[in-house]
């Protein structure tokens, strides 16, 4: 297979753009507003000069402690299942990032319906709402389980995107379109504050399988993609940006290496989850045929409107966590912990 994103292969032009699309002066509502991305792309967002930032969530507490750090941010107690609720919300709102998700693997496999519940209907009620509202665009989060899905999460996942991408078949005045990526290492959920906490705690660490591999992205990358998304959308298209990746040993090695302050910590491997892939895929052998690239970035265009000039990659061919550069040094995995940031919110 020849890998694509810097594997030696030509690169395109820039993709086409719209013309950027301001925060000045526009009223924002984040939906899952209070998780880790909610809390960095709001700060992000309120040096830009928005209008009004809404933060629509279920999590009264986690609200209350958003609000203490950010007072100035509007909060609206809400849930996506709620058709509604998210009518009142986006009232007045101009540009909306969809974040509410059940995202933990294993509660989603024990509860699948529920999956489908918040992630699949709640994004259709949301899409539903947001064209009643007059919203002019809509970026929805997507993840790399959402390919070629093997999990209850992957599916709801990538359900909501041919829901959320499949909207601008016809004209509209509201744009639609979705971001994937792979692990945000300053998420809630990371596997990262577990090995650090059993790191404090003298060891094991527990991994499952340690060739395993999963892209890794900061929390301020995740925040450049949905801008990027925000500003380059013309309606149906899925975003992605590129990451490095690691094994899963490496990365606990690197752990150890970083925190472990010189100690012995054992690694011990209990065995893959329900629902865990060895690799993740990011962008497959069919949408990269329809794929725009650039440096950092790859723009995966609806079936219904594809460009000409776009990536033409050997047929099979699919950018992959096992095949994007690889972190194997504690030293390189180390450099990029130190860039992770808002600690605070996910140990």
């Amino acid at each position: 297979m020849t890998p694509p994103a810097g594997k030696g292969q030509p690169r395109q032009a820039e993709p086409r753009t719209t013309a950027t699309s301001g925060i000045a002066g526009q009223t924002v509502l984040i939906t899952g507003g209070t998780g880790s991305f909610g809390n960095r792309v709001a700060s992000h967002l309120s040096a830009l000069g928005p209008r009004r930032i809404r933060i629509f969530s279920r999590d009264e507490k986690k609200q209350w402690e958003m609000q203490q750090r950010l007072p100035d941010f509007e909060y609206i107690i809400g849930d996506v299942r709620d058709p509604e609720r998210l009518r009142s919300a986006l009232r007045g709102v101009d540009l909306v990032f969809h974040a509410a998700a059940l995202k933990q693997v294993p509660s989603c496999e024990a509860y699948p319906y529920e999956a489908f519940q918040t992630n699949t209907v709640g994004s259709h009620n949301l899409c539903e709402a947001a064209l009643r509202a007059g919203v002019r665009t809509v970026v929805a989060l997507s993840t790399d389980k959402a390919v070629k899905p093997v999990n209850a999460m992957g599916m709801s996942k990538a359900m909501m995107e041919k829901i959320v991408c499949s909207r601008n078949q016809v004209p509209l005045d509201t744009r639609f379109c979705c971001v994937r990526y792979g692990n945000v290492m300053g998420s809630r959920g990371s596997v990262i504050p577990l090995f650090r906490k059993q790191i404090e705690a003298g060891g094991p660490i527990t991994i499952t399988v340690g060739h395993m591999t999963r892209f890794l992205m900061t929390l301020d990358e995740s925040v450049d993609l949905v801008v990027h998304a925000m500003s380059h959308a013309m309606g149906g298209e899925i975003f992605v940006r590129k990451a490095p990746a690691a094994t899963i040993a490496d990365l606990a090695r690197a752990l150890i290496a970083k925190y472990g302050d010189g100690a012995d910590v054992a690694i011990r491997t209990v065995g893959i989850r329900p629902g865990e892939k060895i690799d993740e895929v990011l962008v497959n052998e069919y949408e990269l045929r329809r794929a725009e690239e650039t440096d950092e970035y790859f723009t995966i265009h609806p079936e219904y409107r594809v460009p000409a000039g776009t990536v033409h990659y050997p047929v099979g061919t699919e950018y992959t966590s096992a095949n994007t550069r690889r972190l194997t040094s504690s030293e390189e995995i180390g450099a990029l912990l130190d860039r992770v940031g808002l600690v605070e919110y996910y140990i």
